[in-house]
Protein backbone atom coordinates (compact mmCIF):
# COMPACT_ATOMS: atom_id res chain seq x y z
CA UNK A 1 0.00 0.00 0.00
CA UNK A 2 1.43 3.43 -0.96
CA UNK A 3 1.88 6.15 1.60
CA UNK A 4 -0.92 8.15 -0.03
CA UNK A 5 -3.36 5.21 0.12
CA UNK A 6 -2.42 4.53 3.72
CA UNK A 7 -3.07 8.15 4.62
CA UNK A 8 -6.49 8.09 2.90
CA UNK A 9 -7.40 4.90 4.73
CA UNK A 10 -6.38 6.41 8.06
CA UNK A 11 -8.45 9.54 7.36
CA UNK A 12 -11.48 7.39 6.47
CA UNK A 13 -11.17 5.40 9.69
CA UNK A 14 -10.87 8.57 11.75
CA UNK A 15 -13.89 10.11 10.02
CA UNK A 16 -15.94 6.98 10.66
CA UNK A 17 -14.90 6.95 14.30
CA UNK A 18 -15.76 10.61 14.67
CA UNK A 19 -19.17 10.01 13.13
CA UNK A 20 -19.86 7.14 15.52
CA UNK A 21 -18.69 9.19 18.47
CA UNK A 22 -21.05 12.08 17.67
CA UNK A 23 -24.17 10.01 16.87
CA UNK A 24 -26.77 10.57 19.59
CA UNK A 25 -27.92 7.49 21.50
CA UNK A 26 -31.31 6.07 20.58
CA UNK A 27 -34.17 6.77 22.95
CA UNK A 28 -37.07 4.37 23.48
CA UNK A 29 -40.70 5.11 24.30
CA UNK A 30 -43.77 3.18 25.44
CA UNK A 31 -47.50 3.70 25.33
CA UNK A 32 -49.26 3.68 28.69
CA UNK A 33 -52.70 2.73 29.92
CA UNK A 34 -54.64 3.68 33.02
CA UNK A 35 -53.54 2.32 36.42
CA UNK A 36 -55.18 -0.91 37.54
CA UNK A 37 -58.40 -0.48 39.54
CA UNK A 38 -57.73 -0.30 43.28
CA UNK A 39 -60.88 -2.25 44.14
CA UNK A 40 -62.07 -4.47 41.28
CA UNK A 41 -65.86 -4.46 41.11
CA UNK A 42 -66.38 -6.71 38.12
CA UNK A 43 -65.39 -10.23 37.16
CA UNK A 44 -65.84 -9.75 33.43
CA UNK A 45 -63.09 -11.34 31.31
CA UNK A 46 -61.78 -9.66 28.16
CA UNK A 47 -59.16 -10.67 25.62
CA UNK A 48 -57.56 -7.91 23.53
CA UNK A 49 -56.37 -8.76 20.03
CA UNK A 50 -55.56 -9.15 17.29
CA UNK A 51 -54.30 -5.65 16.59
CA UNK A 52 -53.64 -4.69 12.97
CA UNK A 53 -51.66 -1.54 12.16
CA UNK A 54 -50.70 0.16 8.88
CA UNK A 55 -47.50 -1.16 7.31
CA UNK A 56 -46.06 2.36 7.18
CA UNK A 57 -45.84 2.54 11.00
CA UNK A 58 -45.10 -1.13 11.65
CA UNK A 59 -41.43 -0.52 12.42
CA UNK A 60 -39.30 0.33 15.48
CA UNK A 61 -38.64 3.94 14.46
CA UNK A 62 -41.26 6.55 15.28
CA UNK A 63 -42.76 7.61 11.95
CA UNK A 64 -43.23 11.38 11.95
CA UNK A 65 -45.77 13.06 9.69
CA UNK A 66 -44.08 16.04 8.04
CA UNK A 67 -46.60 16.71 5.27
CA UNK A 68 -49.77 15.46 3.65
CA UNK A 69 -47.82 12.85 1.68
CA UNK A 70 -44.47 12.75 3.46
CA UNK A 71 -43.19 11.02 6.57
CA UNK A 72 -39.82 10.85 8.28
CA UNK A 73 -38.37 7.85 10.12
CA UNK A 74 -36.60 9.03 13.24
CA UNK A 75 -33.71 6.60 13.69
CA UNK A 76 -32.90 7.87 17.18
CA UNK A 77 -36.41 7.81 18.68
CA UNK A 78 -38.02 4.38 18.69
CA UNK A 79 -40.81 2.35 20.24
CA UNK A 80 -39.54 0.05 22.97
CA UNK A 81 -41.73 -2.82 21.71
CA UNK A 82 -43.54 -3.62 18.46
CA UNK A 83 -46.18 -0.93 18.05
CA UNK A 84 -49.09 -3.38 17.75
CA UNK A 85 -48.08 -4.96 21.07
CA UNK A 86 -47.81 -1.55 22.71
CA UNK A 87 -51.29 -0.59 21.52
CA UNK A 88 -52.74 -3.88 22.79
CA UNK A 89 -51.13 -3.45 26.22
CA UNK A 90 -52.33 0.16 26.56
CA UNK A 91 -55.90 -0.71 25.57
CA UNK A 92 -55.92 -3.73 27.90
CA UNK A 93 -54.84 -1.54 30.83
CA UNK A 94 -57.46 1.08 29.96
CA UNK A 95 -60.23 -1.52 29.74
CA UNK A 96 -59.21 -3.06 33.07
CA UNK A 97 -59.58 0.37 34.70
CA UNK A 98 -62.78 1.37 32.91
CA UNK A 99 -64.52 -1.96 33.50
CA UNK A 100 -63.09 -2.31 37.04
CA UNK A 101 -61.79 -5.82 36.39
CA UNK A 102 -58.30 -7.29 36.61
CA UNK A 103 -59.24 -9.98 34.11
CA UNK A 104 -58.22 -8.25 30.88
CA UNK A 105 -55.48 -10.07 28.99
CA UNK A 106 -53.89 -10.12 25.56
CA UNK A 107 -55.30 -12.50 22.99
CA UNK A 108 -52.40 -14.94 23.33
CA UNK A 109 -53.24 -15.30 27.04
CA UNK A 110 -57.02 -15.53 26.61
CA UNK A 111 -58.57 -18.87 27.46
CA UNK A 112 -61.66 -20.56 26.12
CA UNK A 113 -63.72 -19.03 28.94
CA UNK A 114 -63.01 -15.43 27.98
CA UNK A 115 -66.37 -13.65 27.75
CA UNK A 116 -65.39 -10.84 25.36
CA UNK A 117 -62.77 -10.46 22.64
CA UNK A 118 -61.72 -7.10 21.28
CA UNK A 119 -60.21 -6.84 17.78
CA UNK A 120 -58.56 -3.57 16.75
CA UNK A 121 -57.88 -2.48 13.17
CA UNK A 122 -55.81 0.70 13.30
CA UNK A 123 -56.45 2.72 10.14
CA UNK A 124 -54.20 5.65 11.04
CA UNK A 125 -51.52 6.22 13.67
CA UNK A 126 -50.25 9.73 13.05
CA UNK A 127 -47.38 11.30 14.99
CA UNK A 128 -46.66 15.02 14.73
CA UNK A 129 -44.36 16.17 17.56
CA UNK A 130 -45.16 19.73 18.59
CA UNK A 131 -48.65 19.41 17.12
CA UNK A 132 -50.75 16.30 17.76
CA UNK A 133 -51.17 12.55 17.94
CA UNK A 134 -54.03 10.94 16.03
CA UNK A 135 -55.43 7.42 15.99
CA UNK A 136 -58.23 6.09 13.81
CA UNK A 137 -59.33 2.64 14.97
CA UNK A 138 -62.08 0.33 13.75
CA UNK A 139 -62.91 -2.07 16.58
CA UNK A 140 -65.08 -5.11 17.14
CA UNK A 141 -66.27 -6.64 20.41
CA UNK A 142 -67.38 -10.27 20.22
CA UNK A 143 -69.20 -12.01 23.07
CA UNK A 144 -68.73 -15.68 23.76
CA UNK A 145 -72.35 -16.45 22.76
CA UNK A 146 -71.76 -15.06 19.26
CA UNK A 147 -73.27 -11.58 19.67
CA UNK A 148 -71.06 -8.68 18.65
CA UNK A 149 -70.81 -4.92 18.40
CA UNK A 150 -68.48 -2.70 16.44
CA UNK A 151 -67.55 0.89 15.87
CA UNK A 152 -64.86 3.27 14.77
CA UNK A 153 -63.14 5.88 16.91
CA UNK A 154 -61.05 8.77 15.63
CA UNK A 155 -59.18 10.50 18.46
CA UNK A 156 -56.81 13.43 18.10
CA UNK A 157 -54.87 14.67 21.13
CA UNK A 158 -52.71 17.80 21.29
CA UNK A 159 -48.96 17.36 21.69
CA UNK A 160 -47.71 20.96 21.80
CA UNK A 161 -44.33 20.04 23.29
CA UNK A 162 -41.82 18.84 20.73
CA UNK A 163 -40.47 16.01 22.91
CA UNK A 164 -41.29 12.42 22.02
CA UNK A 165 -42.33 11.63 25.57
CA UNK A 166 -45.15 14.18 25.16
CA UNK A 167 -46.05 12.57 21.84
CA UNK A 168 -46.22 9.09 23.41
CA UNK A 169 -48.41 10.48 26.20
CA UNK A 170 -50.73 12.07 23.62
CA UNK A 171 -51.05 8.75 21.77
CA UNK A 172 -51.83 7.06 25.09
CA UNK A 173 -54.63 9.56 25.75
CA UNK A 174 -56.01 9.00 22.26
CA UNK A 175 -56.03 5.23 22.82
CA UNK A 176 -57.83 5.78 26.13
CA UNK A 177 -60.67 7.38 24.16
CA UNK A 178 -60.78 4.33 21.90
CA UNK A 179 -60.88 2.12 24.98
CA UNK A 180 -63.75 4.16 26.44
CA UNK A 181 -65.87 3.46 23.35
CA UNK A 182 -64.97 -0.24 23.50
CA UNK A 183 -65.86 -0.37 27.21
CA UNK A 184 -69.24 1.21 26.47
CA UNK A 185 -69.91 -1.48 23.87
CA UNK A 186 -68.94 -4.23 26.32
CA UNK A 187 -71.34 -2.83 28.94
CA UNK A 188 -74.12 -2.70 26.35
CA UNK A 189 -73.51 -6.33 25.37
CA UNK A 190 -73.37 -7.33 29.03
CA UNK A 191 -76.85 -5.87 29.53
CA UNK A 192 -78.29 -7.43 26.40
CA UNK A 193 -79.98 -10.84 26.44
CA UNK A 194 -77.82 -13.72 25.33
CA UNK A 195 -77.97 -14.53 21.64
CA UNK A 196 -80.07 -17.62 20.89
CA UNK A 197 -78.07 -20.73 20.07
CA UNK A 198 -77.40 -21.19 16.41
CA UNK A 199 -79.56 -23.85 14.86
CA UNK A 200 -77.64 -26.79 13.53
CA UNK A 201 -78.29 -28.39 10.15
CA UNK A 202 -81.78 -29.86 9.96
CA UNK A 203 -82.12 -33.59 9.71
CA UNK A 204 -83.41 -34.92 6.40
CA UNK A 205 -86.98 -36.27 6.49
CA UNK A 206 -87.23 -39.94 7.26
Amino acid sequence: MSAANALLAAVAVLALAAGCATSPPARFYTLSGAPAPAAPASGVTVGVGPVAIPAAVDRPEIVVAVGANEVWLDEFNRWAAPLADGIALAVAADLAAQLATPRVVLLAQAGAGTEYRVALDVQRFESAPGSHALVDVAWTVSRRDGSAAGGRTVAREPAPERGYDALAAAHSRALARVSADVATAIRALAGAPAAPPRAGPSSPPQ
